[in-house]
């Protein structure tokens, strides 16, 4: 009987890739590191923690050259070697650069921030948040079982909670931070719901069987796997703010310290819709006729409600960048809803998905490089309003003329030529998949958002009121801003790049 028991024992037993997880892996390290130290050093040493998890951020994102001279499939199932939980394919590691390298520029305004905090912020806790956030961020690109999609989607949330709400005494943050975990909360129950029927109707959680098993269930379990399809789309459709699941992103990002705001308009929105890809294009192609009609008509709802929010915002007298931003991030994430709708309607689902992706590295970098310009401008005007901004050519040109950069590509105007690349390629996508209603709304809505994306960037070249107030910019943002800036204008000299780089070997 032992002799029986021994190969089967050792049959069971799953080899670990230790180079294709090392990228989260060290990510997670590093925050126990940091945390174990900030119990040791003392307070006038605590910058340490600081530079210590922006080391270890860039280091894990050097993690990933090693991987790129081909696809790395790790934990897999026994007896079948194509499925596995963990894959470290183009897609994954594209969207680990996304998530790390935003998670680094993020951790560069946050060196700043908490210098200006004077203690109002705990450092070490901060830092530790921040790192396991990104860590469960990077980890869930490579998932391919929807218990480690969960799991990592948790990981890279619950810190993030904590972050918003991480400023004690402050009202506006503890709301923040209670809308944001309640909805979240929802999105999850909603998501665990669903992938319960999914398992319940085909036997498995991992994402290549479910979509062969799924399109052959008994008859008595048809409307069980579809209610499951349904109710995992809802709960990411909470996740990826798309309307009418965005009512937490404008508070949210107001009430939240600014690099937090930064991290989960770039990181955040990467984890959405990277699971909502993984759900719909890996585990349910086969219901591509009721995903993609319900993502196209969420993408139009998105991106209208958001750029109108926005335009909402200027009836306001001393409205608030960042709340612009937040409603701006909503219509953003209409615009990368397109191709993923899109996906459901044509068979190149792999080029359509490499449109999000592009699109996604596009806004990562021009929306970092707009909230590190307004983490400067925030260093003088606490209220941080729109307003704050006239004349800052006159004080800081180059500054200005980088932030006008920034909002031109999110305008989708030259010189901002990656941001009118990215949006040309969400509209053919749109097109190409027969979606044309969707197209004229995309077009529709770019010309709304230029109104006030426009109006801010004339804003800085106008004549100051009164005396203006004069930047000093610190290392790491400078660090950060030029780091946004050489990208955007690297991109928007090579845009064709983008596409190669992001072609997917999701398939």
């Amino acid at each position: 009987m032992s002799a029986l028991a021994l190969p089967l024992a050792e049959s069971a037993v799953q080899s670990v890739d230790w180079l294709a997880i090392a990228p989260p892996t060290l990510t997670a390290v590093v925050a126990l590191v940091v945390l174990v130290a900030d119990l040791f050093l003392p307070a006038a040493r605590k910058a340490l923690l600081g530079w210590t998890s922006v080391a270890g951020l860039a280091a894990s994102a050097l993690l990933l050259l090693p991987l790129l001279d081909g696809d790395r499939d790790t934990f897999c199932l026994t007896g079948h070697p194509g499925v596995c939980s963990y894959s470290a394919d183009r897609f994954t590691l594209v969207i680990q650069l996304l998530v790390l390298g935003g998670a680094l520029l993020a951790a560069l305004l946050s060196v700043t921030a908490l210098k200006d905090a004077r203690g109002g912020l705990p450092e070490g806790e901060y830092w530790f948040l921040l790192l396991s956030s990104a860590a469960g961020a990077a980890l869930l690109p490579a998932s391919r079982d929807l218990a480690t999609l969960i799991v990592a989607l948790e990981v890279a949330s619950l810190p993030a909670f904590a972050l918003v709400g991480l400023r004690h005494g402050d009202r506006r943050s503890s709301d923040a931070a209670l809308k944001f975990f309640l909805s979240s909360v929802t999105a999850t129950a909603v998501s665990l719901l669903g992938i319960s029927f999914v398992y319940a109707s085909t036997g498995t959680l991992y994402l290549t069987q479910v979509a062969d098993r799924i399109q052959h269930v008994d008859g008595q379990l048809h409307t069980l796997a579809q209610a499951g399809v349904v109710l995992t789309l809802v709960g990411f459709a909470f996740k990826t703010a798309a309307v009418p699941f965005h009512f937490w992103v404008p508070d949210t990002y107001v009430g939240a310290p600014l690099p937090i705001a930064a991290y989960l308009s770039v990181v955040g929105k990467a984890v959405g819709f990277t699971g909502l890809i993984l759900v719909t294009v890996v585990g349910f192609p086969s219901y591509g006729d009721l995903w993609g009609p319900a993502l196209a008509v969420l993408a139009a709802l998105t991106m209208t409600v958001g750029n109108v929010g926005a335009l909402r915002q200027q009836a306001t007298r001393a409205y608030s960048a960042v709340r612009l931003l937040a409603w701006s991030s909503v219509g953003q994430a209409g615009y990368l809803l397109v191709p993923i709708a899109a996906a459901g309607y044509t068979k190149d689902a792999q080029k359509t998905i490499g449109s999000t992706v592009a699109y996604a590295l596009m806004y990562a970098a021009v929306n970092l490089g707009a909230f590190a310009v307004a983490a400067l401008v925030g260093r003088t005007r606490s209220h941080n309003r729109v307003a704050d901004y006239r004349g800052l050519y006159a004080t800081n040109p180059l500054t200005a003329l980088l932030m006008a950069f920034f909002l031109l590509c999110l305008a989708g105007l030259p010189p901002g030529v990656i941001g009118l690349f990215a949006k040309v390629t969400v509209f053919s996508a749109a097109v190409d998949a027969g979606l044309g209603w969707l197209a004229v709304v995309m077009a529709v809505n770019v010309v709304i958002a230029l109104f006030y994306y426009l109006q801010w960037t004339a804003l800085l070249f106008r004549a100051p009121e009164g005396e203006a107030a004069r930047h000093r910019v610190p290392a790491p943002l400078t660090a950060a801003i030029t780091l946004t800036a050489i990208l955007g204008i690297a991109l928007s000299g090579a845009p064709q790049l983008v596409l190669r780089f992001t072609s997917t070997g999701l398939f």
